[in-house]
C-alpha cells in the first residue's frame, strides 16, 4: 500500500479500524488463484503477537478448502468520502485545488486457520452478535434461538482466523489541508450527510 508519511495511521487508529463493526473482504491466494470472500470479522487483540481476525464463511463456500499460498489478506475498511475542492478557503485564494477521496483502511496479512469445530464456532457467533446487537434497544441474542437451530444452523458454516503477522494502514484525511480547508470539509461533509467520516477528519486534526 502507498502510505505518504502524513497519512500514515496511528496504532489506536488502527485498533479503532479493526475493532469496527463492520464486514470485510477476506483474500486468498490459492492453487485456484485468488479468491475473494465479503464477511464480518471481529478482532481479538488478546491472539498471537498482533492479534487475529475471526469470522466464519459458508461451508458451501468454494474458498475455505482451498490451501492459502503463503499469507492471506483481509482488507478492512473505514468511512470514506467524496471531497470537494469547492469546500477548500484556498479555493477563494488561488484556485489550485483538485477533488479528492477520503478514507482510511487496513491491509491485514496473516495466516489463515480453518476452525471446523461447534464450540469455537458458537462462541465466535456469540461474539459476533453481542459486538452488533450492543447498540440494540432489544438486542438478539444467539440463545433466543432454539438449540437443536442453532446447532443445525452452526454445521452450515466453518470458522475461519487470521492470525496477523503485519499491518499496513493509511487514514487519509486531509491532514495535508491548511486549517481553514479542513474547517471546509468537515462542514461539507456534514452538509452530505457524512457524520462518521467528518468525524473522523477532526479526529485525525486533533493528532497533529
Amino acid at each position: 500500500m502507498y502510505i505518504p508519511a502524513h497519512f500514515a495511521a496511528e496504532p489506536d487508529a488502527i485498533h479503532t479500524l479493526l475493532a469496527r463493526p463492520a464486514a470485510s473482504n477476506l483474500v486468498t491466494m490459492t492453487s485456484q488463484g485468488l479468491l475473494a470472500t465479503l464477511l464480518p470479522f471481529i478482532f481479538d487483540p488478546s491472539v498471537g503477537e498482533h492479534g487475529a481476525l475471526l469470522g466464519h464463511v459458508a461451508r458451501n463456500n468454494t474458498q475455505w478448502p482451498e490451501p492459502a499460498i503463503g499469507e492471506s489478506l483481509v482488507i478492512v475498511q473505514g468511512a470514506d468520502a467524496y471531497i470537494s475542492p469547492s469546500w477548500y478557503a484556498s479555493k477563494a485564494e488561488h484556485g489550485r485545488v483538485v477533488p479528492t477521496w477520503n478514507y482510511s483502511t487496513a491491509h491485514v496479512y496473516g495466516n489463515l486457520i480453518v476452525h471446523d469445530d461447534p464450540a469455537w464456532l458458537g462462541s465466535l457467533v456469540r461474539r459476533l452478535t453481542d459486538l452488533h446487537e450492543s447498540g440494540s434497544e432489544r438486542p438478539w441474542a444467539v440463545d433466543d434461538a432454539p438449540e437443536r437451530f442453532i446447532a443445525g444452523q452452526l454445521r452450515a458454516i466453518v470458522g475461519v482466523e487470521l492470525l496477523i503477522t503485519r499491518i499496513e494502514a493509511k487514514t487519509k484525511l486531509s491532514q495535508n489541508r491548511p486549517d481553514a480547508d479542513i474547517d471546509g470539509v468537515v462542514a461539507g461533509l456534514g452538509t452530505r450527510g457524512h457524520a462518521e467520516s467528518a468525524a473522523d477528519v477532526q479526529r485525525a486534526r486533533l493528532k497533529e
